[in-house]
């Protein structure tokens, strides 16, 4: 059983507002198929021969953000610095990195435009 999550459903206060950020940000961490469903932007990881992983985000007018972050997977250090660019250009907020929060765990920490709470990190076994 080597995958562990399914998919992650975002909500967001406007999807108008959020659209660019996550059209930007989602096919840079590896979810490149985009998926037209009413009420919802989504993007599928591609490349697996079972259902796909995949990143939902809709609108719902009344959210609240709270402390939960969705952390990403990055392959290297050099991998998460990229995405950090990425998220910048696409209007991530309060950035804080990318650094060293460990010796073995580096990571950029960021919000969405509604304030999710979002990070790619690279984490070294051991």
């Amino acid at each position: 059983m080597p995958r562990r999550f399914d998919h992650i459903d975002l909500r967001v206060r406007s999807l108008d507002k959020a659209r660019a950020f996550y059209e930007t940000l989602l096919p840079a961490l590896g979810f490149t198929r985009k998926v037209e469903i009413e009420g919802w932007l989504q993007y599928e990881a591609a490349g697996s021969d079972r259902a796909p992983e995949f990143v939902g985000v809709t609108e719902s007018p009344q959210h609240v953000v709270n402390e939960c972050r969705i952390a990403f997977h990055a392959d290297s250090v050099r991998e998460v610095e990229h995405l950090a660019v990425i998220a910048v250009k696409a209007g991530a907020r309060n950035v804080e990195g990318p650094a060293f929060e460990t010796p073995h765990y580096y990571a950029v920490f960021f919000e969405d435009t509604d304030g999710n709470r979002l990070e790619i990190c690279w984490r070294e076994r051991g």
